[in-house]
């Protein structure tokens, strides 16, 4: 079966997922959020074939999301680091975190602490806020249909509303 590319898609969501949808990439971005920067450790790390990681770390520097940087004081030796695109991964790295936490825990492990290295305060659960900084859930949240050139929105029923209808309440 042939992977579909989205990277002519309208859908922001399907063109982050053609640069870091995989699971492969989503671990090396994660690992190297941890401080994994060597090919040889990244291998070692996730077992992964060595074919399969030198994609990976090929497609993530070309997506900018990683890059490699020749270290070696004699002779070649490379380190792959994150790139400001790549640290903005944070945030949904751990929502992810939290929601494997939440679902699907590993039998008989701990959830990982994650706290803030000056403080030592456990990080909090990541949430969509208003600009006002009040806390939202799907039911929420309208989204404008902009893309598709008309006054729909998207409501958090997953319901095509008009805008008149959300005004007047039908």
């Amino acid at each position: 079966m042939v992977k579909k590319r989205f990277e002519d898609s309208t859908c922001s969501v399907a063109r982050a997922l053609d640069e870091v949808g995989d699971w492969w990439s989503l671990r090396i971005v994660l690992l190297a959020m941890y401080g994994t920067r060597r090919f040889v450790d990244f291998q070692q790390e996730l077992g992964i074939a060595r074919n399969i990681l030198c994609t990976r770390l090929t497609r993530l520097v070309e997506s900018d999301v990683l890059q490699k940087v020749n270290v070696g004081e004699h002779g070649c030796r490379y380190e792959y680091r994150l790139t400001d695109k790549g640290r903005d991964l944070f945030t949904m790295l751990v929502a992810l975190r939290q929601w494997g936490d939440r679902w699907t825990p590993s039998p008989g492990q701990e959830p990982l602490d994650m706290r803030n290295r000056l403080t030592g305060s456990p990080i909090a659960p990541v949430r969509v806020c208003d600009q006002d900084g009040q806390a939202l859930d799907i039911r929420d949240v309208m989204v404008s249909n902009k893309v598709m050139g008309s006054d729909d929105v998207l409501s958090g029923s997953d319901e095509i509303m008009s805008r008149d209808q959300i005004t007047s309440g039908d």
